[in-house]
């Protein structure tokens, strides 16, 4: 039925009738279109606004609870409410409309002028003054830098970036286009060119306070966290007064492992602000790391405290994986993530703590309710397709094949340096870390993400449908530059490591790039750190990553994500033999002497004590798993997967006779 209406085509169209007035025939064109696209966002939004001119007010009212329900973090939806409760004369609701669109766009124009409106009516005129200068400060943007904010918002970052560069073209030293593109950089990880934009905008406006932050921020993100402190005190010493600069400051002290100064800083500024949340939870996260849990649960506490519905609280009291929460904050957290007036990043972290709250009472079915409505809500931000993922890992398969390897052996750099732990998340690779990171020759980091930006950087600017340069493009590297790579490697992740001779990368992910270590560093070290697959698989479900592992929020995505991992790591086997140790996290449960024993072995260490005493070990750990390494081995998670056996068929059946 769908194949009978040209979606882009009939939209376009009722654009064209709407804004040409025709009302009548653009909402017969949106109901068209919802006949065979009954959750098409862009049409009901149409309709709505159609209904509205009509004076059709509940109908509009009508056609925006849906619309709601279909995308919840769409902007333009609550600005639309504010606009028909407005003409309806509903000020309170119009108000708490406005609010939420420009909590969810802070560049949707006419709601700061609605809020403006009805704060000046109202006589609340220090309110007016505050959205009125939002008002100002976004009219006085060039148009099309306006755009591109907003499709920023909404999640069109492709034609974003496009509009982003034709006007950059033309404008070639427009501080905030470069801060924009900059910023679209960042959310796709193209890191480098948004750390090149920052520093080319800074030459240009040194002073640019808004500037330097985001360099700040950018060259944290890429761990060059030398680099982002010496931004950090540029910004504290030119303003001195700034808290936000102190406490940018403090972060950064955190990042380069100076807790002492970050604490002091946390300390003074939680009295000048003792209601800031997000101030809160990144001072519990810094006492987390260091293992003072008692009192990052009670700085996450004041947390959620001074705010509500703040999900990243409750969830990062959850995610230390052995707090209990009170029934206060079940009740709390339930309340919440029901309000229609909580943000979508809110509700996502309120619903994978009500996971883990039902699953430590053992009531699976809410649990698995929670953890579900989670992962729906996170994938709705996402871009993931399992059938593309498949696509991009057969390349691997394809071009790193024996005569690459034959080719260009022991030409990249020499240094034996490296171990390697990849795997899928959640499949032990953290506990492994610590094991190694117990001896005295090993140095612990955490998941260093320099070999997936070398990767991206090798695959060019392509589209998601476009068939990447990388890795077909690894037979065309000369010597020098695969010595050059893995150099750099070793240089830009020094700043990670003390003074032991060994250290370890963790990143999960790095099995897709086995190939390009070998050719850039031919003496590391790689352990596939493997899990029996269903329990790997829902525990990546049921777990909310900070970044970078999309294919965990659907059940078929992450067993057929498993399924290219283990072909494609049966494929490093074949043409690198030897080279990977392949580690079980059940045999380490099991025989946790033996296991040591192997990997010591394997990484040419001579036997140390300390790596079977490796929870005593006194180390910052920054990953989920991080209390989970500061106990002995246990058994109890072996098999939890099985709690909740009768909700996971479409695992099962994509995991097929890997089960």
């Amino acid at each position: 039925m769908k194949q009978n209406l040209n979606l882009e085509e009939a939209l376009e169209e009722a654009r064209f009738l709407l804004e040409h007035s025709r009302l009548v025939e653009a909402e017969k064109k949106t109901e068209e279109i919802l006949i065979h696209f009954p959750e098409n966002g862009q049409a009901l939004y149409i309709m709505a606004v159609c209904q509205r001119y009509l004076n059709r007010l509940e109908d509009a009212l009508e056609t925006l609870r849906n619309l709601k329900k279909i995308r919840p973090g769409y902007g333009r939806a609550f600005q639309e409410e504010g606009h028909v409760c407005m003409a309806a004369g509903f000020m309170s609701q119009a108000l708490f409309a406005y609010r939420h669109a420009v909590k969810l766009n802070n560049s949707l124009i006419a709601s700061w002028a609605g809020l403006t409106k009805i704060h000046t009516k109202q006589g609340n005129l220090d309110s007016a003054k505050i959205t009125q200068f939002e008002y100002e400060k976004l009219k006085a943007l060039p148009t099309e830098l306006l755009s591109v904010r907003n499709m920023i918002a909404e999640g069109h970052t492709y034609n974003a970036e496009k509009l982003c560069r034709k006007f950059l073209l033309k404008n070639k030293k427009n501080v905030e286009g470069m801060r924009l593109l900059a910023s679209l950089g960042v959310a796709a990880d193209v890191l480098d060119d948004a750390e090149f934009l920052l520093e080319k905008a800074l030459e240009y406006e040194p002073d640019n306070t808004f500037t330097r932050h985001d360099y700040m921020v950018v060259l944290y993100r890429r761990q060059k966290y030398k680099q982002s402190l010496e931004q950090a005190k540029l910004l504290k010493n030119k303003e001195p007064n700034n808290l936000k600069f102190q406490i940018a400051y403090a972060n950064q002290c955190v990042a380069v492992g100076n807790y002492k100064t970050a604490l002091k800083i946390y300390n003074k500024a939680n009295k000048i602000t003792p209601n800031d949340p997000e101030l809160r939870l990144v001072h519990g996260h810094a006492l987390k790391t260091i293992g003072n849990i008692k009192e990052a649960i009670e700085s996450y506490r004041k947390a959620y405290t001074a705010k509500n519905d703040y999900g990243d609280a409750y969830w990062s009291m959850a995610n230390l994986k052995t707090y209990m929460f009170t029934t206060h904050e079940v009740e709390l957290m339930i309340t919440q993530e029901g309000k229609e007036s909580t943000s979508i990043i809110n509700k996502i972290h309120l619903c994978f703590a009500l996971g883990k709250h039902y699953e430590d009472i053992k009531n699976f079915k809410s649990s698995f309710f929670y953890y579900e409505r989670g992962n729906h809500l996170q994938k709705t931000k996402q871009h993931y397709t399992k059938e593309n993922m498949h696509k991009i890992l057969g390349l691997q398969q394809i071009h790193c094949n024996q005569k690459l390897f034959d080719q260009k052996q022991n030409k990249g750099f020499p240094a034996p340096d490296p171990i390697f732990i990849v795997g899928l998340p959640r499949a032990g690779s953290t506990l492994l870390e610590q094991i190694l990171a117990s001896h005295s020759q090993v140095d612990g980091t955490h998941e260093l993400p320099n070999i997936p930006a070398l990767a991206y950087k090798l695959a060019g600017r392509k589209t998601i449908n476009e068939t990447p340069d990388y890795p077909a493009n690894l037979l065309t590297l000369d010597d020098n530059q695969l010595h050059e790579f893995g150099k750099n490697y070793i240089e830009e992740t020094r700043i990670h490591r003390n003074k032991a001779p060994y250290f370890i990368d963790k990143m999960p992910n790095n099995f897709r790039h086995i190939g390009l270590i070998q050719l850039i560093l031919p003496n590391a070290k790689i352990i596939d750190a493997r899990r029996k697959p269903m329990a790997c698989c829902f525990s990546g479900f049921k777990q909310l990553f900070a970044s970078g592992q999309q294919f965990s929020y659907g059940l078929e995505d992450i067993g057929a994500y498993y399924l290219n991992y283990q072909n494609l790591m049966a494929h490093w086997d074949k043409v690198l033999p030897n080279k990977i140790l392949r580690v079980q996290y059940e045999n380490v449960v099991a025989d946790l002497d033996h296991e040591v024993e192997r990997i010591l072995k394997y990484c040419q260490l001579p036997f140390e004590e300390n790596c079977i005493n490796f929870h005593q070990t006194a180390r910052n750990v920054r990953t989920p798993s991080s209390e989970q390494v500061r106990q002995p081995i246990y058994k109890s998670g072996l098999e939890q997967w099985k709690n909740f056996e009768p909700w996971l068929e479409p695992l099962k059946n994509m995991l097929g006779d890997l089960v």
